[in-house]
């Protein structure tokens, strides 16, 4: 049918309007402070202008249960240090048992085989008791870390419960990541107890896992029980590692649940988003705010109402998947999906979708790009009678990805674009359920988040494209980082260049009717498929190679068009780049980095672009890739090698050229 930009593609019908928990609320504060509640854009500027009031309802509408008094709701406005809620002590697994009931399942879990069960909520909550009960004898208590190096299954969910109904400290790392990654994440945070499998399967193929966690645990020596799940692949001999238990022990005496209620900004877990240079950020958020953010953005946002089954398609290391979880917090039955959506075929994932009637689907937006490339038709076998939304994350969404589903999948299905980020384990800009959607466009901040368009000079602008900035506080921004010394990581992360002012890296445009597109990384970060890598943990494996003497890496993130990564290598004397040395060096990347960051594109080069002060020109290879103006793009005064810039100018022009040139 050929979609336009901004084209009206969905909007809401009156059942939609009359069921969303969103228009009850705006109800509610209309009723109560005099706001049109069902103009959702006059609802988000009170929201973002009257901080206090709009949390403090969020608080009461949700029913929040806590020690102690609501208020105030925020002592300190300041960034960094705001303080929410100074004076309530709650518990995050506390809010996910709430909505415990005999009716739905607490899990549906499917994997690539087609294999299919369920899990109760009688049975998460025994077994998540039993597993804390264990954790306490085995001496962990409030401010411990507890890591997992599993796949997505109901176990990591019991023992990401288990460890927050304790007030532990939850870190995960996807069972596909490699053992340097993984160890420049745990070795940071010095975990008490590890939850490890020995193996997995994707896409039909085994990998054993056994001995790199043995590498792991020889790495970390402050950890002191491994609790082991068997994995597909677990044989009769159990893998040697140290103080292991297993999962069967773990959990075999029952124990009743039982929740420390803690302060409102005691860690709940560290994720990880990558800076440029050096290691990972591990990046804190507390029980409160994930508590608070969660239900506002699930059920306001997201429209995930009691009863509801929500499958987003999210591997451990990904904060999605702890958004995930949190909708265990609204009644909703989540799905977890272990191993490769396109196994057996790239069919059987949406007929699992039509035949368990599920109402939300998430994923990245890559996953619904190769879908069409694919060719597939979704609603030619598949009804979707339950399905109310499709949401996808990760990368802009092409127009042609959008003119799929549309055509594919559902015509009138409410499919929203997402944008947030580690950092707040939420949404700057997402979806409402009383917006319609416009073709390319992300439909709204969210409430509570004051989103904005800054351009050069600082100032808030409509229609032109500038960065994301974040001028107020939100409860789930980061309450710090880990061992980062005078908070010098956290400032020069996100205000360096607005004093105060959160920016949070990324090009933004905000239309004149509050949509918005989001046009990629304003700095080096790596964004693959919705999961960012900081450059150097990619330098970092590629140049243990003995013929590779120096690299940089950029990802092109076109609109409307696939991302394009490529990796630039210089060759040490003697050696040449031939088809060889170039799978050599994916598979490094792949196993020891990422296998979502393997490169599209691998060139040698004579030199790679350095600043006076030897830093790789990341950022301005990235824009004259992208097409930018050399002459504004480097200053060849201000590099060491400005003739290097040759080979990037050719390829910039060969990247740009109109097709068919």
């Amino acid at each position: 049918m050929g979609i336009a930009q901004g084209q009206v593609l969905w909007t809401p019908d009156a059942g939609m309007l009359a069921q969303a928990p969103l228009s009850d609320f705006g109800r509610r504060i209309g009723s109560r402070h005099g706001v049109d509640g069902a103009d959702y854009r006059a609802l988000w500027q009170w929201s973002v202008d009257k901080l206090d009031s709009f949390w403090r309802e969020v608080w009461d509408y949700f029913d929040i249960q806590a020690d102690g008094s609501p208020e105030p709701v925020l002592a300190s406005q300041e960034m960094p240090g705001a303080q929410w809620f100074p004076n309530a002590r709650l518990n995050y697994a506390e809010h996910i048992f709430r909505r415990a009931s005999s009716e739905r399942p607490a899990l549906i879990v499917r994997n690539e085989a087609g294999e299919q069960y369920e899990v109760s909520w009688a049975e998460l909550a025994a077994t998540t008791g039993a597993l804390a009960a264990t954790l306490r004898e085995l001496g962990v208590g409030p401010g411990d870390r507890v890591v997992s190096y599993m796949p997505n299954l109901p176990q990591t969910v019991a023992a990401f419960l288990a460890t927050a109904s304790l007030g532990a400290i939850w870190s995960s790392c996807a069972q596909d990541m490699g053992a340097s990654v993984v160890l420049d994440r745990f070795r940071q945070i010095e975990p008490k107890v590890i939850f490890a499998i020995d193996s997995y399967r994707y896409n039909g193929k085994l990998f054993d896992r056994s001995g790199l966690v043995a590498e792991l645990l020889e790495q970390l020596p402050t950890v002191r029980h491994v609790i082991h799940v068997r994995g597909p692949g677990a044989g009769t001999t159990p893998p040697p590692w140290r103080n292991r238990l297993t999962w069967a022990d773990a959990v075999e005496k029952p124990a009743p649940l039982r929740f420390n209620r803690l302060p409102f900004d005691h860690p709940l877990w560290i994720v990880y988003s990558s800076g440029t240079t050096g290691l990972p950020k591990a990046m804190v958020h507390g029980h409160g705010g994930i508590v608070l953010t969660h239900l506002k953005t699930m059920v306001l946002q997201h429209d995930l109402r009691e009863g509801d089954r929500m499958l987003f398609l999210a591997g451990t290391g990904w904060v999605v998947w702890n958004l995930m979880v949190g909708g265990l917090l609204t009644g909703a039955t989540m799905v977890l999906y272990d191993g490769n959506p396109a196994a057996p075929d790239g069919d059987a994932l949406w007929r699992f979708i039509d035949e368990a009637r599920l109402t939300h689907f998430g994923c990245g937006a890559a996953y619904l790009i190769n879908c069409m490339k694919d060719g597939l038709a979704p609603r030619e076998y598949a009804g979707f009678t339950a399905l109310r939304s499709i949401n996808a994350t990760g990368s802009p969404l092409p127009l042609e990805a959008y003119e799929w589903v549309h055509t594919r999948v559902k015509q009138d299905i409410w499919l929203a674009s997402i944008s947030g980020g580690t950092d707040i384990a939420s949404g700057f800009v997402a979806c409402a359920p009383t917006l319609p959607v416009h073709a390319g466009e992300i439909q709204c901040p969210e409430l509570g988040v004051a989103a904005y368009a800054f351009n050069e000079a600082g100032e808030a602008v409509v229609d032109e494209v500038g960065e994301l900035v974040i001028t107020k506080p939100m409860p789930s921004m980061p309450l710090f980082f880990w061992n980062d010394e005078g908070n010098r990581r956290y400032l020069d992360s996100y205000f360096d260049v607005y004093p105060g002012l959160w920016r949070h890296g990324d090009w933004i445009r905000f239309t004149p009717y509050g949509s918005s597109v989001i046009y990629g990384r304003s700095d080096s970060t790596i964004n693959r498929h919705g999961i960012r890598m900081g450059t150097a943990e990619i330098y970092r494996v590629v140049e243990e190679l003995p013929e590779i003497r120096d690299c940089m890496v950029v990802d092109l993130e076109y609109l409307g068009r696939e991302s394009f990564m490529p990796l630039f290598v210089v060759l040490r004397p003697g050696f040449v780049l031939d088809e060889a040395l170039k799978d050599r060096i994916r598979g490094q990347i792949r196993s020891k980095a990422s296998p979502r960051h393997v490169p599209n594109e691998i060139y040698a080069v004579a030199e790679i672009p350095h600043t006076l002060t030897g830093k790789k020109m990341e950022v301005p290879v990235r824009k004259l890739l992208l097409g930018g103006d050399p002459a504004k793009v480097a200053n060849p005064d201000t590099m060491a090698n400005p003739a290097s810039l040759g080979f990037y100018l050719e390829l910039a022009r060969q990247l740009n050229a109109p097709a068919g040139a």
